[in-house]
């Protein structure tokens, strides 16, 4: 009877493995797989190859197994094959917004950033487009921001990061970084595809003005800003990891992965060779839950406790309302907790 149980449950595991590799399989071809141009065609390609896996499943059962396992086993190793051919491109025609990588020269603590991103945004598709090249001095280095853009519920948020330098006439002059998909013309982001080498990754550099106005202004996402407690060093260290980034991808082409490969999970493999022993946590996966993590690790600034700083640091109404001002980054932070100074009363 044991025996018995112990084959039965191999059996069944052996067919539920061909049945989540018969969907990876699916997927993969729906997403790269040849006819991308006629969809009809990818059904058919899709629906062939699962088929395939159905069939195996079933035959596993009988005394046609053997032959049904290695057949399949031969038509899962041809096509991961072709799929670990699969390679990022960095010569697609892209959307314009991600079109460009950031460059940098860096002499001493100046540092001089080309393809700064500084768009002005009337719409999610309407804008006129514009490529700076700025300096900033590391020394000038003041502050941290995070900004949590959320798009899809409260669990999933778009992560940013934007540095304060002291402008020399009391002000701080704000530039952000965003890890992004690297769009194709017309391309629409997907949760799904990301897992399946659809995008390619992209690193912008951008005014405040470009890239937190167009998530409050023209795409209707709800923004939240915090004040990151981190070191001065610490926070020099992390700028230049993101040019260092910038200039990885410049020279290799990377995919997005929805999971592993992420607008958070890459700041956190940045931030992590920085601060020593900074754990690992299943909210960095859902990023719309960041703050809670950095709370509990002590990286928030700011008096009050998290629901204050949330409630305090949601900017969306504020962007709105600043959308023309050219004082945007100091009206957004009017009244957030840890940047008084900077905001005003």
């Amino acid at each position: 009877m044991h025996a018995i149980l112990s084959s039965f449950l191999c059996q069944l595991i052996l067919s539920l493995t061909l049945l989540l590799s018969g969907a990876w399989g699916a997927l993969a071809l729906y997403h790269q797989g040849p006819f991308q141009s006629a969809r009809p065609m990818v059904w058919l390609v899709c629906a062939a190859w699962a088929a395939m896996a159905i069939a195996a499943v079933i035959l596993t059962w009988t005394r046609h197994g053997p032959r049904a396992l290695a057949v399949y086993a031969l038509a899962f190793a041809a096509l991961y094959a072709w799929w670990s051919m699969i390679r990022p491109s960095d010569t697609r025609d892209w959307e314009p917004e991600v079109s460009r990588h950031l460059s940098a020269d860096i002499d001493g603590s100046i540092v001089t950033l080309r393809n700064v991103r500084n768009f002005d945004w009337r719409g999610n598709a309407d804008y006129t487009e514009r490529w700076e090249t700025r300096r900033y001095d590391l020394d000038a280095l003041r502050s941290v921001d995070m900004a949590l853009s959320y798009w899809m519920g409260p669990a999933i948020a778009h992560t940013l990061v934007s540095f304060g330098f002291d402008d020399g006439h009391g002000g701080t002059d704000h530039l952000v970084f965003s890890i992004e998909i690297r769009k194709e013309r017309g391309e629409a982001f997907s949760t799904l595809g990301g897992f399946f080498k659809q995008f390619e990754l992209s690193l912008v550099a951008s005014d405040e003005r470009d890239v937190l106005r167009v998530r409050t202004n023209a795409r209707g996402e709800d923004v939240y800003l915090y004040r990151v407690a981190m070191g001065r060093d610490a926070a020099r260290s992390l700028f230049l990891a993101y040019i260092a980034k910038s200039e990885a991808l410049a020279a290799q082409p990377r995919f997005y992965h929805t999971v592993t490969a992420n607008c958070t999970t890459i700041v956190y493999e940045m931030a992590r060779r920085i601060v020593r022993g900074l754990p690992m946590d299943w909210r960095l996966l859902a990023s719309g839950h960041l703050p809670e993590y950095l709370d509990r690790i002590g990286g928030l600034a700011g008096h009050g406790d998290l629901e204050t700083l949330r409630a305090a640091g949601r900017i969306t109404e504020r962007a709105q309302l600043a959308d023309q001002d050219p004082e945007f980054s100091r009206a957004i932070r009017r009244g957030v907790p840890g940047m008084e100074t900077e905001g005003g009363p």
